[in-house]
């Protein structure tokens, strides 16, 4: 028997080669994901390591937030003094240092990075843990000189002498590179200038007794752990975050970890789909070989092989297509990991093929996916095929599953149908996100599982539908066409099943982010009552000295600043919450529309008061007039009185979590050191608003990193921002496509040696080589719409439920993208006959004579 399968394995190894290729594709995914992000996370791990002092003394944050504040937290960099006297203190360091500012050169272009990674100014001191080192000229000396590293020099074109602008809180600064700084570690792709240390205190932290930390160093002997209790008990305050090396180390390496995860998920995001619908494919594969090989097989059971020896022989094929498209799909996985290590390298952060790491779960998680994704998706086929009769062996028998009942699969369906159904419904009457979203994600599952296992009982009715036209338009090689696909529901469904996953996602991902932005653009509408809104092109808070700017451009006639800062709020029911709170200028009517349920903007913005979104406050027992305790960043504590209660739904988003905002007075008594995060301004009576944008643009011309906005600015802001993820999607689906495509071509290919004795006895009685291709292709479109069809309004329910999770997040409009629809639908087809076009050719080739005496 082992012989055997070893030579039925490789008499059908180019049948099987397009189900290998889908394994291949997946299970270089899943390694690829691995080993990348095995490789960047040693490297870092590496880094952080070697460059962390031996204690870090930083100013504890207990407070955080997605959305940026631009204050730095600081502590007194006279502690240095007092750390310094601690027994088994080497030396300590003062840093001072900011991230996600903005430097540019002379000819007012950014400095920093383009893909993501900040722009970091630093003071500059040496120690052996630094990880770069002075190549040129010298260190920086005085308020006027700086140090730039080799790879931002390098790729923006700075010398040394040249003039960079540095645009920091406290203000904007020239100074003048008088040096140059490389690497000595992997450079995580930051922009880096070093100021001198009294510089870098006054002139980016505003204080010249201000420091973001100190680094400490340990005496020979002296581990760290004990150092650090030793710094702990001589500050003797909670306000400080003492940490020793391997600390600080994976703390950073737990920053780094959000952006790994990314990457991580999307390339396993694009595994599963390969996964998935790579199923469909090798069940299909299997399914017709056992069909094809009913003889054979009917010849082993009457030569004495039972059942078992025959179901453990096709496994046994199987295992053998799993280890070969794993052992591919890792050799294709390293190749994946080093293509974007040299793709991450040309964004400026230098990773090193050579320092690849591939450890243990790389290679069994491989052979994992592609060998037990190969086992169980060829585990129905190899029970069918253990129940071959001998009897079999004596007559032509009729391709397996052609004529078995569908009752069970009927009933399976309707059941798992029914289940997903009511999940849905569910989900469309939920009034939490949370639960909505979650039957949301139960209701896509079992649907696209009841699809998957009625698809059979759908075939008939849809194809008799869809190629109706086909005995008009094409005759009788149209009828013939419709009724091939017809001939075998069970495979039409299955190869289609392969195409209707990846169009279901497409379909269901357009009608939310249509709906997204439709909603968006009506709350645009709805709330944005500015001229323009000046803001930061990456969000960031930028420096005071642009707001004066604006405020003393020509035309302008009201400026309102918006700011945020994280907060914790203590609520009546007893839970602590922290939240991102804004923080706004008198007379913000005459920049936005915000909806009130109770109270106004003047109540709202008023000293010692806060507003809330209503739905949050009357979850957490809040009424107007009730006094809520606040704490900002610092520990600095309030009790405000909540003056206005709002309806997010209609306000677009003006608050954050909780709707919480407040005036700019009572912001800046408790977070005095904030940025501005955006200006809304209104053009003077009489001063035309293009005119004024001129304006505003010439003013902020040497800000390059701020952008004046007006409505059509943000709508498309929003919907560039939607289409990003959009464009993923559409990544996974043509991943899902060319895995379809396979799927077709190889149900074509077998179903043309399936029928090689029909197909020479059509060509006998007259039928042309360009009737058989038009055949074939007209098979394949047929199929591919098929798919397409249970996809999209799979995809269409999808979309619409999810469209409810959304409105719950004040997202209501409903939009359905019919232009993409159209165009998906096109598209399957073709995708149809360009799947079929290797399998009619080969089957108009093929000699008359031979093909009729085919067995």
């Amino acid at each position: 028997m082992l012989k055997a399968t070893l030579r039925s394995f490789l008499a059908h190894k180019g049948r099987l080669a397009l189900s290998a290729l889908a394994i291949v594709l997946s299970v270089a995914f899943v390694a690829g994901s691995l080993i990348f992000s095995d490789t960047v996370t040693r490297t870092f791990d590496r880094l952080f390591a070697s460059t962390a002092a031996d204690v870090t003394v930083s100013p504890k944050e207990d407070l955080t937030s997605q959305i940026p504040s631009g204050v730095t937290p600081t502590l007194p960099a006279s502690l240095a003094a007092r750390i310094a006297g601690v027994d088994g203190v080497a030396a300590t360091h003062v840093d001072a240092s900011v991230t996600n500012l903005t430097v540019v050169d002379s000819r007012n272009d950014p400095v920093g990075p383009t893909t993501g990674a900040p722009t970091i100014a630093k003071n500059w001191y040496v120690t052996e843990r630094s990880p770069v080192e002075l190549t040129s000229g010298h260190a920086p000396q005085g308020p006027g000189e700086a140090l730039l590293d080799a790879d931002t020099a390098r790729h923006k074109h700075v010398a040394i002498g040249d003039t960079l602008t540095i645009l920091a809180r406290p203000g904007s600064f020239r100074v003048r590179v008088v040096g140059i700084a490389t690497f000595t570690t992997t450079n995580p792709g930051a922009a880096l200038v070093f100021l001198d240390t009294p510089t870098a205190q006054s002139r980016l932290l505003g204080s010249p007794d201000a420091a973001t930390s100190i680094a400490v160093d340990a005496a020979p002997g002296v581990g760290d752990a004990r150092l650090k209790q030793r710094i702990a008990n001589r500050l003797g305050s909670p306000a400080y975050d003492v940490k020793t090396a391997s600390e600080q180390a994976k703390s950073d390496t737990d920053q780094l970890g959000a952006f790994l995860d990314v990457i991580k998920y999307v390339m396993l995001g694009f595994a599963g789909i390969a996964v998935l619908v790579g199923v469909f494919l090798i069940v299909n594969t299997f399914s017709m070989l056992i069909a094809q090989r009913t003889r054979e097989l009917g010849l082993l059971r009457a030569l004495g092989a039972d059942r078992r020896q025959v179901r453990r022989s096709v496994l046994t094929e199987a295992l053998l297509l799993g280890v070969v498209g794993s052992t591919l799909g890792l050799a294709a996985g390293i190749g994946l990991a080093a293509a974007l290590i040299r793709l991450m390298s040309a964004f400026g952060m230098n990773l090193k093929s050579t320092e690849m790491v591939i450890g243990w779960t790389t290679p069994v998680a491989a052979y994992v996916v592609g060998v037990g994704v190969t086992f169980v998706a060829a585990y129905l086929p190899a029970r069918r095929a253990a129940g071959v009769s001998p009897m079999a062996a004596l007559a032509d028998a009729e391709v397996a599953g052609v004529g078995r009942p569908l009752k069970l699969r009927a009933v399976a369906g309707a059941v798992v149908g029914a289940l997903g159904a009511a999940a849905l419904a569910g989900c469309a009457r939920a009034t939490k996100t949370a639960p909505a979203a979650s039957l949301l994600g139960l209701g896509v599952v079992l649907t696209l599982v009841a699809t998957v296992i009625a698809g059979p009982l759908l075939v008939r009715p849809v194809i008799r539908v869809l190629g109706g036209a086909f005995p008009a338009l094409f005759g009788s090689v149209g009828r013939m066409s419709q009724r091939n696909a017809l001939r075998n529901p069970r495979r039409t469904g299955a190869t289609a099943s392969a195409l209707m996953v990846g169009l279901a996602l497409v379909g269901g991902m357009s009608v939310a982010s249509a709906s997204m932005s439709t909603s968006f653009d009506q709350q645009i509408d709805k709330t944005l009552g500015a001229d323009f809104v000046v803001q930061n092109s990456n969000f960031q808070p930028f420096p005071q000295e642009i707001t004066a700017r604006v405020r003393a451009t020509e035309g302008v006639g009201l400026v309102v600043r918006q700011r945020f800062t994280p907060v914790a709020v203590r609520l009546p029911d007893g839970r602590r919450i922290e939240s991102t709170a804004a923080g706004y200028d008198p007379r913000l009517d005459d920049v936005a529309h915000i909806a009130y349920t109770r109270g106004d903007t003047a109540a709202a913005l008023a000293d010692g008061s806060l507003a809330m979104d209503r739905k949050f406050a009357s979850s957490h027992g809040v009424r107007v007039g009730s006094t809520i305790p606040v704490t900002f960043p610092a520990g600095r504590r309030a009790d405000l009185r909540v003056g206005a209660l709002t309806d997010q739904g209609g306000s677009g988003g003006f608050g954050t979590q909780g709707g919480l905002y407040f005036g700019m007075a009572t912001l800046q008594k408790y977070v005095p050191d904030g940025q501005d995060s955006g200006l809304y301004v209104n053009a003077a009576p009489g001063t035309p608003k293009d005119e004024l944008r001129s304006r505003l643009e010439r003013t902020l011309d040497p800000y390059p990193q701020v952008q004046v906005r007006d409505q059509a600015d943000y709508k498309k802001l929003v919907h560039d921002q939607i289409a990003v993820l959009l464009y993923l999607v559409y990544a996974l689906l043509g991943l899902a496509i060319v895995i379809a495509v396979l799927g077709v071509v190889n149900t074509l290919a077998l179903s043309v040696v399936e029928r090689t004795r029909e197909i020479g006895l059509l060509r006998a009685i007259g039928l042309a080589r360009r009737q058989l291709r038009r055949m074939i292709r007209l098979e394949s479109v047929v199929i591919a719409v098929f798919g397409a069809v249970l996809g999209l309004a799979l995809g269409l329910v999808w979309g619409v439920c999810t469209q409810q999770v959304l409105a719950l997040q004040g997202m209501e409009a409903l939009e359905i993208p019919w232009g993409t629809i159209v165009a998906v639908v096109v598209g399957s087809a073709v995708v149809g006959v360009v799947a079929a076009l290797l399998p009619a050719l080969r089957a108009s080739r093929m000699n008359v004579l031979a093909a009729i005496a085919h067995e």
